[in-house]
């Protein structure tokens, strides 16, 4: 399964971005494989319409699962229209920490 994983950065270390459509990255995380790649949310800096970009982004990559902060009423429909999990995490956690307890799951 591929993770989203909203990010401040594009590394293990970065914290969990908690704004879902003006993330700065995803971190696609392939629970199969254990690959992590790293995603520029081109849709960050959209004076309008950033959430609905950002979720074309983690979908067209096949993402099955999002992590983040907080996700828009919007964006909950959109999400649940395609069939993808939405997981709110409130604490301050890296993406790298996240991974580790996908993994021990």
């Amino acid at each position: 399964m591929k993770v989203a994983i909203t990010s401040r950065g594009n590394t293990t270390e970065s914290l969990i971005d908690e704004r879902f459509g003006r993330c700065a990255c995803f971190a696609l995380y392939d629970t199969c494989t254990r690959e992590v790649e790293f995603v520029e949310n081109s849709a960050k800096d959209a004076p309008e319409g950033a959430g609905p970009a950002a979720v074309a982004i983690v979908a067209n990559r096949g993402a099955e699962k999002i992590i983040s902060g907080e996700f828009g009423f919007k964006i909950k429909s959109m999400l649940e229209d395609l069939n993808i999990q939405m997981v709110i995490v409130k604490e301050e956690k890296t993406v790298g920490e996240l991974i580790a307890l996908m993994q021990n799951e």
